[in-house]
């Protein structure tokens, strides 16, 4: 019989052990898990949505305000550290899913492993988030198609909106085979920007200019931040940059809750967990270096005034070498990048919401399930929100943009707080009670608690900085 703790968890049996001899029901039954929505992700849905789901226009068109308002250096350092943080965040969520693979994901482990006041506050914050990131995507979506064709945007942002909707409603098995499609869009695309800009940068574009670290000697690799000269202004530049970065990273942490709807949860969280930080330094930060060399910091597109995918890096990289073709290339991908990262917004709210109803944290009308096993009235009530993008209708779309994006940012520097603290909690619960992670837990993430503690820190000192330029006469 395996060891088991006094909170229901049945631990591995033998050394290393993540599948078999894990008794899955007795766990469900001592954290009272409901299996009511329907199991039809497989093995290569969760890696793809774990490797590409969330990405969206926070890489393909925030990255542009990175590099404008914190240059080159400035951008690939602040993607770096919060790609470095984030992953503590990443790697705890996948240890305590692995163990307990819950619907709600991290809702359910605030609950069981800190306090339930915490995980109804912070269900309800997950909520929020993806309550206003979802129209932030929509919004974009609208725009990028303004590259080819310009009418009213309410016409665009109703067609994402339907889209979006029915995606979620048709769940399962459908949303995760469209996600397998697009994720493997976004990774061609990505290595293929990032192939391109090598190409140009190493003189092999049109024009056969060899560019190499040209941009980063003038105008500077990093930026004087709204005008302040002086080291002080490059540094506020760069700490500008991390929460542009933050809105990026956003949904990555994500991976657990679709846990209830994986097949095999117990292989499936460690395996697409260990590949985050393949995913961070592959798609997010090689790809603000190799932009950061082929794009100066002073272009002015980067700073248009309209959202379209004129702010782009990668289509302003594909201009300035003279290539005619890739920018309605890139743009269609970065079109379907925005749908995609809706489609997952709308999953992973809609799951949340279900997970906290049937656990009475919300009304229980949300955990409401028509024939198919979808939660049908928690997606519902999350799609009521995306009317928000119709505010871009009476105001610049950009701005609309950048006020969710804010949003966004603050909510979720919240969540990973969260995360951090249970899982310090959960860390150290095990410590007293003598189990050791790496021989009786399914899966054990390095470098704990040392790694959480600093993200910890870092997430603290950017919810209290992060409206810093409020303060700056003039600003």
């Amino acid at each position: 019989m395996p060891p088991q703790t006094e909170s229901g968890i049945l631990l591995t049996e033998e050394v290393g052990s993540t599948e078999h001899n894990i008794d899955i029901e007795s766990i469900e039954r001592g954290f009272r898990e409901v299996h009511a929505v329907r199991q039809g992700l497989y093995q290569r849905h969760i890696q793809m949505i774990a490797l590409a789901g969330t990405i969206g226009t926070g890489l393909f068109l925030g990255s542009s305000q990175a590099i404008a308002i914190a240059g080159p250096l400035g951008a690939f350092l602040g993607y770096t550290i919060v790609g470095l943080a984030v992953s503590s965040v990443v790697l705890a969520v996948g240890e305590m899913g692995a163990l307990v693979p819950l619907s709600g994901g991290l809702i359910r482990y605030t609950e069981y492993f800190f306090d339930p006041a915490m995980s109804f506050a912070n269900g309800w914050n997950q909520v929020y988030l993806y309550l206003v990131t979802i129209p932030a995507e929509i919004v974009a979506a609208a725009v990028l198609v303004e590259f080819w064709i310009t009418v009213n945007n309410a016409i665009w942002i109703t067609v994402f909106s339907m889209m979006v909707l029915i995606t979620a409603l048709v769940f399962v098995r459908f949303y995760g085979e469209l996600e397998f499609v697009f994720a493997i869009l976004k990774i061609l695309l990505i290595i293929g920007v990032n192939l391109m800009a090598l190409v140009i940068t190493c003189g092999g574009g049109p024009s056969g200019e060899s560019i190499g670290f040209r941009y980063w000697r003038d105008p500077g690799p990093f930026v004087q931040y709204l005008g302040i000269r002086g080291s002080l202004g490059q540094f506020l530049g760069f700490w500008s940059c991390l929460n542009n970065a933050v809105f990026a990273y956003s949904g990555i942490q994500n991976i657990t809750i679709p846990g209830a709807e994986t097949r095999s949860p117990r292989h499936a969280i460690p395996k697409a967990t260990k590949r985050i930080l393949v995913r961070i330094f592959l798609f997010y930060v090689l790809s603000i270096f190799m932009i950061g060399l082929v794009v100066p910091s002073d272009d002015l597109n980067l700073l248009h005034s309209t959202s379209t995918v004129s702010q782009s890096p990668f289509v302003i990289a594909a201009r300035r070498a003279g290539i005619r073709t890739a920018p309605s290339i890139i743009n269609a991908v970065i079109l379907t990048s925005a749908w995609s990262a809706g489609n997952s917004d709308i999953l992973f709210g809609s799951r949340i919401l279900f997970g906290m109803a049937v656990h009475g944290h919300a009304p229980a009308v949300f955990k409401e399930l028509n024939r198919f096993s979808v939660p049908y009235v928690a997606i519902t009530f999350i799609g009521i929100f995306i009317c928000l993008g119709y505010m871009s209708l009476s105001n610049s779309a950009s701005m609309i943009f950048g006020w969710l994006r804010d949003i966004v940012a603050i909510s979720t520097l919240v969540d990973w707080e969260i995360v951090c603290i249970v899982y310090l909690r959960f860390y150290y619960g095990c410590k007293k009670q003598g189990i050791d992670r790496y021989r009786e837990l399914p899966w054990a993430a390095p470098f704990q608690p040392y790694f959480t503690w600093a993200s910890l820190m870092l997430f603290t000192l950017l919810l209290v900085t992060g409206g810093f330029s409020t303060f700056i006469h003039g600003h």
